[in-house]
């Protein structure tokens, strides 16, 4: 008996790329973009037409495709900040339609594509707004504040010595994957774009929280979280008051149970004062 070979495997594949090819289609949008020469100077929204924008590019390309429409008429590009465009950097830091990094769920702005919109939409792109992020020019804002944060006490400076065993120091696995899940903070500030106070707690707490609960972060404890919530109120960040915000923002999901942690090490660091 004659037995054919199953193509399954081409049929699935063939049908998947039809469809992604039909899904994706060009465009037409009006992108509204905040327009600022310097942190001193009023800012305005100017408004741009763009035509037969692919649905599968991302929405850094849009902007690439704007500014080269710009520089064809003889005008200024729009300045914006990026660099690894993969979601890893945080550098993408736009306010896109009401949401940090746009409509999409748990992604960057990079990682934005352009078939979350449709034709004929209109598109609001803003920076960041927080009193701790001024505005360089346009949509780029200066977030060396979170830097500055850093350098108070976001580190472990003791001599712990080389590289132990993995097993060497027993870690409880929920401390160890709670400890992960804080480090995938990337800074990129949404926290503080969503936050009604422009708050920067849920990014302090991420740092705090990624060595408080391991034990080579337990020696500085008390003075990392000490010197972090001070600088961050000296840069003139708001406070937080749980609101919930920058969680549901957070393109890294990073919990606001962190906020909690954070609370009880300044806490604990202020009764050994």
């Amino acid at each position: 008996m004659l037995i054919k070979k199953p193509v399954y495997s081409f049929t699935i594949n063939s049908f998947t790329l039809k469809n992604k090819n039909l899904m994706d289609k060009d465009i037409n949008i009006t992108v509204k973009v905040w327009r600022q020469k310097g942190p001193k100077e009023k800012g305005h929204f100017e408004t741009y037409e763009l035509k037969n924008i692919s649905q599968g590019s991302s929405f850094l390309e849009m902007l690439d495709i704007l500014n080269e429409q710009l520089i064809n008429e003889g005008k200024v590009p729009v300045v914006f900040d990026h660099d690894c465009r993969e979601g890893i950097c945080g550098m993408c830091s736009l306010y896109i339609n009401g949401h940090p990094h746009g409509p999409d769920e748990d992604i960057t702005t990079c990682q934005l594509h352009m078939r979350k919109f449709n034709d004929g939409d209109t598109i609001t792109v803003e920076p960041w707004r927080s009193a701790g992020f001024p505005v360089i020019r346009d949509l780029m804002v200066d977030r060396t504040a979170f830097d500055k944060i850093i350098q108070a006490g976001g580190y472990v400076s003791v001599n712990t010595g080389g590289v132990p065993d993995a097993n060497s120091i027993p870690i409880p696995r929920h401390d160890a994957e709670a400890a992960m899940d804080a480090a995938a903070c990337i800074g990129c500030g949404a926290c503080v774009a969503a936050c009604k106070n422009g708050s920067a707690m849920l990014f302090v707490a991420a740092k705090v929280s990624q060595f408080a609960l391991l034990p080579q972060g337990k020696v500085e404890a008390a003075r990392r979280a000490k010197r972090m919530v001070a600088k961050m109120d000296e840069l003139g960040f708001g406070n937080c008051t749980n609101t919930g915000a920058c969680e549901v923002e957070c393109p890294k999901n990073i919990s606001i149970t962190n906020i909690a942690r954070l609370n009880r090490e300044f806490l604990k660091a202020k009764f050994k004062d």
